[in-house]
């Protein structure tokens, strides 16, 4: 198993990315993609997305579990692909650091990046640790947030504080981090009021039969990797643009 030495290096600090209003095309979500870009793509065809004027943000867990995970670097790298991170990524960084079980790691659908070049999981990692945790998006209606599981807070503008004094704590002290890409209170039991300081949250991370609002959180994990659809929304309506079987 590779090893780096300090998780912490890797994901330090802790921070959010703003994007200003897209003014030349249009600005898409999609959910989990779980290594299924494929399926992504035909996604991306059927709403004839434009790589030059279009912009695609996706809510993390770009890996594991499906056949394409190690094309998430080629998508990582387009200027028009944004993501944030997800649980799935901060295992890989775990991973990485020796500090996740190799079973745990392999039911979770981390086989893919087990056995490879212990170089290459380190740069695999690297990647991963230089996702922010959140994206704030301009959009007509008003500022969005985008994180992968929830904001473990009242106000954007407290996780925003959170999350920077979580950059100074070991990474199992990181309890703002782990709301972020891990929680499931929200969708799973119905623990959590709006969030103030942003028009809407969009997370991905708990599947739902169709996408679903908890005060103004909206939920889009609509299983693409399982046995549900892929669902992309426009950010500037937070309508369903497409959903693939």
């Amino acid at each position: 198993m590779p090893h780096i030495s300090e998780l912490n290096h890797l994901c330090h600090p802790l921070r959010i990315d703003r994007y200003a209003r897209n003014a030349a095309g249009r600005d898409l979500i999609v959910g989990d993609i779980h290594g299924h870009f494929s399926r992504l793509r035909k996604a991306l065809d059927a709403i004839g997305f434009n790589e030059r004027s279009d912009r695609l943000f996706c809510l993390g867990d770009l890996v594991d579990r499906g056949p394409d995970s190690p094309q998430a670097f080629e998508w990582l790298a387009k200027p028009w692909f944004h993501s944030v991170l997800g649980n799935h990524e901060r295992a890989a960084l775990e991973w990485a650091s020796g500090a996740l079980d190799e079973e745990l790691y392999v039911a979770n659908g981390g086989d893919w990046n087990i056995g490879v070049p212990a170089q290459l999981t380190v740069d695999r990692a690297a990647v991963f640790a230089d996702l922010p945790v959140a994206i704030e998006l301009e959009t007509p209606a008003g500022l969005l947030g985008l994180v992968h599981a929830d904001v473990p807070s009242a106000s954007w503008e407290e996780f925003r504080e959170q999350l920077r004094l979580d950059s100074g704590r070991p990474n199992d002290e990181r309890s703002t981090l782990d709301g972020a890409v891990n929680s499931r209170r929200r969708f799973k039991r119905g623990i959590g009021g709006p969030v103030a300081g942003v028009h809407a949250v969009v997370v991905g991370h708990t599947r739902v039969g169709r996408p679903r609002w908890s005060s103004n959180v909206l939920c889009i994990e609509t299983g693409g990797w399982f046995d549900g659809y892929l669902t992309v929304v426009d950010a500037s309506t937070l309508t369903t643009a497409v959903r693939l079987r």
